[in-house]
């Protein structure tokens, strides 16, 4: 784990809130009460789509010490690559869905006592995944993951929330199908009849699935694995396995770990990238180390953050 240095309380921030999500536009006002409180001066970035969060962190640059953005996977992990670029550290206030960039940080799922973790100014740095240029902290993958995105509209998530993730997945699981894919690595290339290829950054995805049982989102490397099974009430056996992380013990599953994974389909899939569809194959996915800082909680002062509490804000929503 990469901790800095000293603590160091934002006094400037850029304040990104997704308020399309469930909680968002409810949070705005509380959380820029605190901030106002707390003395720090804050900028409001105004996006109107996820694609403006990049462009609204490096135009802020200079001006500010730190981000701070509310929202889900999708909506944080769009900033990856401008955070890398600026250098400027990351405060996570939980507003989304399933939260996974969260749970691997162990940050609180409260997002007042998340604000209460970045007011206090403690760091470490993470590593950023990128597959075809597009940032992502938890997960890319293409298969049964991309059919499940497909089916859970964010009409879904934000009347069911994570019941939604289960309603989703049941209706992919009905349609699943294996597809051809080659997967390279260096010189190195393997093809497979799979369900699903998954390549983490982090540890967690899909509300709580680990990518392997010893992920790291600071090891300097990706986790890669392929789901080869033929059978879905295969899968459902397994399923255990994949939320301990523990999969790879299956013969069906195929793991790999790397810095950089090439993969090609017959014909182009599309890719989930921590939560939203955003491009597809053939893709090229990397890993850079220690690309990113974010604010984290003292595990000496609060060794199970996730208990966290707070203002009891809500926490389920959109990414």
């Amino acid at each position: 784990m990469s901790i800095l240095a000293g603590n160091e309380p934002p006094r400037r921030v850029l304040l990104i809130i997704n308020t399309k999500a469930r909680s968002g536009a409810e949070a705005y006002d509380a959380i820029r009460a605190r901030l106002d409180a707390a003395g720090v001066e804050v900028r409001r970035a105004e996006t109107e789509t996820a694609e403006d969060i990049a462009p609204a962190i490096r135009d802020a640059a200079g001006s500010v010490d730190a981000v701070i953005i509310g929202g889900g996977d999708g909506t944080i992990s769009r900033a990856g690559v401008a955070l890398m670029e600026t250098g400027l550290p990351l405060g996570i206030l939980p507003l989304g869905t399933a939260n996974d960039l969260v749970r691997t940080l162990r940050l609180p799922d409260d997002p007042e006592a998340a604000l209460d973790v970045i007011l206090a100014g403690r760091k470490r740095q993470i590593d950023l995944g990128t597959v075809n240029g597009h940032p992502f902290f938890n997960v890319a993958s293409l298969g049964l993951a991309s059919d499940l995105a497909r089916e859970l509209s964010s009409g879904l998530k934000k009347r069911w929330g994570r019941l939604g993730y289960a309603m989703a997945a049941l209706r992919a699981l009905s349609k699943a199908r294996r597809f051809s894919a080659w997967i390279t690595e260096g010189d190195s290339t393997t093809r497979t009849k799979t369900m699903q290829i998954a390549v983490g950054n982090g540890v967690f995805y899909g509300g709580g699935t680990k990518v392997a049982s010893d992920a790291a989102i600071d090891d300097g490397h990706l986790d890669l694995y392929s789901l080869e099974v033929s059978d879905v009430l295969k899968l459902a056996l397994m399923v255990r396995t994949f939320r301990t992380g523990e999969h790879g013990a299956w013969h069906e599953v195929r793991t790999a770990r790397g810095s950089e994974f090439e993969i090609r389909t017959r014909k182009p899939k599309p890719v989930n990238v921590d939560g939203e569809l955003i491009t597809e194959t053939p893709i090229a996915v990397k890993v850079h180390p220690d690309a990113v800082t974010v604010y984290v909680a003292d595990p000496e002062r609060d060794p199970d953050y996730r208990a966290s509490g707070g203002s009891g804000m809500g926490t389920s929503g959109g990414s």
